[in-house]
């Protein structure tokens, strides 16, 4: 009796089944594609009904699927041109509305907005076999036909060559946590350029010739006394933190100078002998800022975080960069000697913002000082008048560490290796800098549009983000004495020169510390190297969310209990549930040995589909499977918007609707083979864009079905709580 059930219910699911779509026709039904359809269509209408012509429109996600999947506001904005009401313009629109495929119907909402219904089989069709088009591999985020989205920047930015710089910390200390959140912008906006297509280049900025390199070398010429050779043993003495020590010089540094003013001149003399590349000076410069680079790429590889290129400051000199720069923009005129006032003796460029001050304390406009040294903003045009091969000049480069992953970070050099690879030369760039660079950062654009370059001052994006602070809770666990005022502040600011703040690693040292206590209250593995790798793991996935969670125009106060947490919205939350959904199919398969999920489209009917989709039955199923389908979507927002946090905040949702998901079907002991074929398909739909979320803003590392995660933020049950976030 139950043999001749299963055949029915199997006969069911396959006969009425379409066929699998070509190859040719991936992606049909995937919401990108669609959104283009209806923005095209959009414009072609407007123009039949009222003989406008206007530009492709701005789609949202509607507050509720009641009113639909997708939603266009423009008629209010047309309702001015045509001086008629908004919600008639709609009406006549709605009326005339060829529907694309994968759109069921059109109807008007409110005061005038056109909501899209779409065909919800269709959808769900194509959108499993777009996610199983070789995806299921690797996670990535699918490049749907017909280009990029409609938005012009990302139209921009998914064609051509992309530079991303992000990191570019100062090569004379230890990395602290607002350079992490640099770190992890970079590194997720690169990831999500890449996933969605772009050749990206990612470089990294090595100032090793500028004043905070040279505070430091004052530090061990004139306060410690230190040759050379001295500094040469210290870095290979294993008993000293070479980026620690230097962190605490600097700070001394800063103390002598505010004790002793004159010294400021010992940190002139200095500066220039490094930028000239002369003497012994020079020769410590070199050591140290390379032996801290060094660091700081094992502190960013903690966090899953690589580049292709550092981009060196010195080079920028030494292969006369700087004097080509100079020399187009005296050319064009772009730059003048100012011969009066503050500036007097001072090479400088009109960019007819205002005043304003670099960090480095100067007035931002002046590029060339009266002493003849050479401004940050100075070398940073020449820099990115590189980047995009303006400059009619190349670096060397030669080979300066391997990655365990197999990448090789290249380095700038005066002369390069044979057969080295080519960099720069690129359509769109986009610079990671903290928003106090924010002028200088303009004043870079001002000398392209002053020489002439429009498009290239247009593709160039300062990614500008707010920098983190430390409540004062977390200030005081870190031995600095609060006045009762400050106690009452939002967050004390990290100064590197008063050496306050959270260096990153002994950050990532403590959350692995908790992670670990965690992954062995568990008992989760005996094996002290497979508790050491999992606590890594969910320690990396709780600080990149953490840092991403925030939008990157929003000041982080960081507080060490905020940050270990891994309950709610974290990244442990999200590394879970991905593991959650693969184990399902890892106990399923185990009971039905070979089993494939990606191969369920073809199992499942398009009768399957419209049943448990329908209206008001299916609203539950239809919500995972339409939040499934917008991670293109997102992706291209978070690309448009320069914000990846974004992404983060899709992927909780996600996780979110998941597990609810999860409580409230019981997939592996359902009884009835069609609706359990259906569950498992849905769990797949989600399985694709969540496993991305995970790789693209948390780790690069792939989650086997025991990571740890599934048992640190699982209840006693083994499911999470049901109120999450």
């Amino acid at each position: 009796m139950q043999a001749s059930s299963e055949a029915r219910v199997k006969k069911r699911i396959l006969s009425p089944a379409r066929p699998p779509q070509k190859q040719s026709e991936k992606g049909l039904f995937v919401l990108l594609e669609i959104q283009r359809s209806i923005r095209r269509e959009f414009v072609k209408t407007v123009k039949e009904v009222f003989g406008l012509e206007t530009t492709d429109p701005p789609l949202a996600f509607p507050p509720s699927l009641d009113l639909g999947e997708l939603s266009i506001a423009a008629c209010f904005e047309l309702a001015k041109a045509l001086r008629r009401p908004p919600r008639k313009i709609a009406e006549e629109l709605a009326a005339r509305f060829r529907l694309p495929a994968g759109i069921e119907r059109v109807s008007v909402a409110a005061g005038g907005y056109l909501n899209f219904h779409l065909d919800r089989p269709a959808l769900a069709e194509g959108l499993f076999i777009e996610r199983s088009g070789g995806l299921a591999a690797h996670a990535g985020l699918p490049n749907a036909p017909g280009g990029p989205s409609a938005d012009g920047q990302v139209e921009t930015a998914l064609h051509g060559k992309v530079l991303v710089e992000h990191t570019s910390i100062n090569p004379n200390k230890a990395a602290h946590i607002g350079h992490l959140r640099n770190a992890v912008l970079g590194d997720t906006f690169a990831r999500l350029l890449a996933a969605r297509g772009a050749e990206v280049e990612i470089q990294n900025y090595i100032d090793n010739t500028g004043v905070q390199v040279a505070d430091v070398i004052v530090g061990f010429e004139r306060l410690e006394k230190k040759t050379a050779d001295d500094v040469r043993k210290l870095i290979a003495d294993e008993s000293v933190r070479f980026d620690y020590y230097c962190w605490d010089l600097y700070a001394r540094v800063f103390q002598w100078y505010e004790a002793e003013p004159s010294a400021l001149e010992y940190r002139a003399e200095t500066l220039h002998a490094i930028e000239e590349g002369r003497g012994e000076t020079a020769a410590m410069a070199e050591l140290v800022s390379t032996a801290i680079v060094r660091l700081h790429l094992e502190t960013m590889r903690r966090v899953s975080v690589e580049y292709d290129l550092l981009a060196q400051e010195s080079e920028i000199l030494r292969l006369d960069f700087w004097a080509a720069a100079f020399a187009l923009m005296k050319a064009k005129r772009a730059i003048r000697l100012d011969e009066r006032g503050k500036n007097r003796g001072c090479w400088v460029m009109d960019s007819g913002d205002g005043a304003a001050e670099s960090a480095e304390g100067e007035d931002a406009k002046v590029i060339v000082r009266s002493n003849g040294t050479v401004t940050y903003v100075g070398k940073d045009i020449a820099y990115h008048l590189w980047k995009f091969g303006l400059l009619g000049k190349d670096f060397g480069y030669r080979r300066f560490y391997h990655y365990p992953s197999g990448r090789t970070l290249w380095r700038t050099a005066v002369s390069g290796e044979p057969g080295a690879p080519k960099f720069g030369g690129v359509r769109t760039a986009y610079a990671v800098i903290d928003t106090r660079q924010s002028y200088v950062q303009g004043v870079v654009a001002a000398a392209f549009r002053a020489l002439g370059y429009e498009e290239q001052a247009a593709n160039l994006h300062h990614f500008a983000y707010e920098v983190v602070g430390l409540t004062p809770a977390c200030a005081e666990e870190l031995g600095v004495a609060l006045a009762a005022v400050d106690r009452g502040r939002p967050y004390i600011e990290v100064s590197g020169r008063k050496g306050l703040g959270v260096k990153a690693d002994d950050l990532i040292d403590r959350l692995i510390e908790k992670a670990l206590e965690e992954v062995r209250a568990r008992q989760l593995t005996e094996d002290p190297a497979a508790q050491a790798e999992g606590a890594r793991r969910i320690a990396v996935g709780a600080l990149r969310y953490f840092l991403l969670k925030f939008s990157r125009r929003v000041i982080i106060a960081f507080d060490f209990k905020e940050a270990l947490a891994f309950e709610g919205e974290t990244g442990p939350y999200l590394q879970y549930t991905v593991v959650r959904a693969r184990n399902i199919f890892r106990k399923y398969q185990e009971t039905h040995p070979g089993f494939e999920p990606q191969k369920m489209a073809a199992e499942i009917s398009n009768e399957l589909l419209s049943e448990f989709l329908s209206d008001e039955p299916g609203k539950d199923f239809w919500e995972i499977v339409i939040l499934a389908a917008q991670v293109e979507v997102i992706a291209d927002q978070a690309i448009a918007s320069e914000e990846p946090g974004v992404v983060a905040k899709y992927a909780f949702r996600l996780a979110q609707a998941f597990n609810n998901f999860y409580h409230h079907h019981h997939i592996l002991s359902e009884a009835d083979p069609s609706r359990q074929a259906f569950l498992l398909y849905l769990v797949y739909l989600v399985v694709i864009p969540a496993k991305a979320g995970i790789q693209h803003l948390i780790s690069s590392a792939q989650m086997g079905q025991s990571h740890p995660a599934q048992r640190i933020t699982s209840a006693a049950s083994g499911r999470l709580p049901r109120r999450c976030g």
